[in-house]
């Protein structure tokens, strides 16, 4: 996971062992369309560090799942949203926080996204409409990785006082890992979001799964105050 895009060789790639940190980055094509979701999840108890790391890019990820912002607003100016709280304790990524998402096409499809620097996906414009991911990380090299991305779509505020603002919808549906979260470094404001994000998530995929699916996700879906 300390590599930001691993791919596995026959010869040469990494076994999976009961202990440390698992990175995920997965998805497929489907009629319904594209999806791109990555989860960071705990083999065995997170040091505390991992836990802070964790958290400040919980923190960030919410952030910009949160954002509601005027139209003509470009990727570079919300990626700052999802990287605040890393820089805040002087860490970064080295890749940029989003991009769009094709239908049946590209998993990574111009123009838009989210970036700290001025190329296609920092400098154009979000509209109503484009399907981007929201994928903050932080990465020790030899140690660990840590991203969360779920894939968002851009749509208008619904304010009919206000109709120049647009925020955006996260469509995603997965459990975040409440192992790596560390509960004093989150706002009220934060936790109500992924509690209420882990209640849509039950809601939609309950009625799906079966007695031991539902009570594996009842369990990483339970609420934290």
């Amino acid at each position: 996971g300390a590599i930001i895009h691993y791919r596995a060789d026959e010869n040469k790639c990494k076994s999976i062992s009961s202990k440390g940190v698992l990175l995920v980055d997965s998805g497929g094509q489907y009629i319904d369309g594209t999806t791109d979701i990555t989860r960071t999840i705990a083999l065995s108890e997170p040091t505390e560090e991992q836990k802070i790391q964790y958290t400040l890019v919980l923190k960030g990820h919410i952030a910009l799942a949160k954002a509601h912002f005027p139209k003509g607003t470009t990727g570079i100016q919300l990626d700052t949203l999802a990287r605040q709280f890393l820089w805040n304790e002087n860490l970064d990524y080295a890749h940029g926080t989003g991009h769009g998402v094709g239908f049946f096409m590209n998993v990574h499809e111009p123009p838009q996204g989210f970036a700290n620097k001025l190329n296609e996906r920092g400098k154009a414009v979000h509209k109503a409409g484009m399907y981007s991911s929201n994928e903050p990380g932080y990465y020790e090299e030899g140690s660990h990785g840590i991203r969360i991305e779920n894939l968002v779509v851009c749509v208008p505020a619904g304010d009919p006082a206000s109709p120049n603002f647009l925020r955006l919808d996260t469509i995603t549906l997965f459990p975040f890992d409440l192992n790596f979260i560390k509960r004093p470094l989150m706002t009220k404001y934060e936790v109500a979001w992924m509690n209420s994000y882990h209640r849509k998530v039950e809601k939609k995929l309950l009625p799906h799964l079966t007695e031991e699916e539902s009570a594996w996700l009842i369990e990483r879906c339970r609420r934290i105050k």
